[in-house]
């Protein structure tokens, strides 16, 4: 018996950061709204293994992922905790792997946790015949091992509140790159990134920020106010990032390249009054949203830099 299954990447316009404290299972302290890049995908397959243990190892083919002992650690107890939940018996490899690179601010923990829950909860129906779970409590099940995995159960627009993320229903395609700064891993995990931001000055009024502007980039999407969704996505991702330098110890992941294509994005808006929605994770990487008729300029905005495309209409390129 062979599980496979796979999920998308899902890069946040408003973003999670920050986990409430005293709460277990990565609960956010604001809401998030995030569009899912449906070409940059992580895969899973879970087989039965001999032993007395579950193990893990890299699913070749793709682009190799590299587990830390803690990250490794963490995957395998999202495992155990789901054997748990769904009373799956024995003992299985996991093998895992992306099209995209991992742990430099690609979201690939978002969709390497969802493509878990998803292969196992397709494991609990062919082991004990239980029914399917729905997509809104999966979501609330892959939080518990990576928070922002539970946007990745929703394409193309997910918001996430509290316990579980669910679709948000917006008519807005947008197309997705992401300017590949830094590929290699980050000097501080997300996971440490959470925890140090609340030591930030700035962090009290950030729930009260992020969750005004969700609220503004919603109402900018629907109605197609390109330039307020623009700045909107700008302050939220700076907000954030402001967070990281101001913390307790500071840390940054920003760097010469990554001013330099946003200073580049800002002469576009200012020179033609028109231009990509941009965004920053935690890492040094740029994402770009631009709009289906806008892609051959973005052709042009992201000519010499490193990129990994993901347009709509073809594969994955680098």
């Amino acid at each position: 018996m062979k599980i496979e299954a796979s999920a998308p990447s899902n890069i946040a316009l408003i973003k999670y950061m920050g986990k409430v404290k005293g709460s277990t299972g990565n609960l956010p302290t604001n809401a998030s709204l995030s569009y899912s890049i449906e070409n940059m995908r992580s895969f899973v397959t879970l087989e039965p293994a001999p032993g007395d243990a579950d193990i893990w190892s890299p699913l070749e083919g793709l682009t190799p992922i590299q587990l830390s002992s803690v990250g490794l650690e963490k995957f395998l107890n999202h495992f155990k905790r789901l054997k748990q939940k769904f009373e799956i018996p024995g003992f299985y490899h996991i093998r895992s792997a992306n099209n995209f690179p991992a742990d430099c601010g690609m979201a690939s923990s978002a969709s390497s946790f969802a493509a878990l829950t998803l292969a196992t909860s397709q494991l609990a129906v062919e082991v004990t015949g239980r029914p399917a779970l729905a997509k809104s409590e999966l979501s609330q099940l892959s939080r518990l091992g990576s928070g922002s995995s539970c946007r990745s159960m929703f394409s193309p627009w997910a918001l996430w509140r509290s316990e579980g993320a669910e679709p948000l229903d917006l008519d807005v395609r947008l197309e997705h790159a992401a300017v590949v700064i830094e590929a290699g891993k980050k000097p501080v995990t997300t996971s440490e990134a959470h925890l140090r931001v609340s030591s930030s000055l700035l962090f009290e009024g950030r729930t009260e920020r992020a969750e005004l502007r969700l609220e503004h980039l919603v109402e900018a999407l629907r109605t197609k106010a390109w330039r307020s969704a623009y700045e909107l996505c700008w302050a939220e991702f700076w907000d954030m990032h402001v967070l990281f330098e101001t913390s307790q110890p500071h840390f940054s992941y920003m760097n010469a390249d990554s001013m330099r294509f946003l200073k580049q994005i800002q002469h576009v808006w200012e020179d033609t009054g028109d231009g990509p929605l941009i965004t920053m994770d935690a890492g040094a990487n740029v994402h770009l949203f631009c709009r289906p008729e806008q892609v051959l300029l973005a052709e042009g905005w992201l000519k010499g830099w490193r990129t990994i495309k993901s347009w709509s209409s073809s594969e994955v390129s680098v």
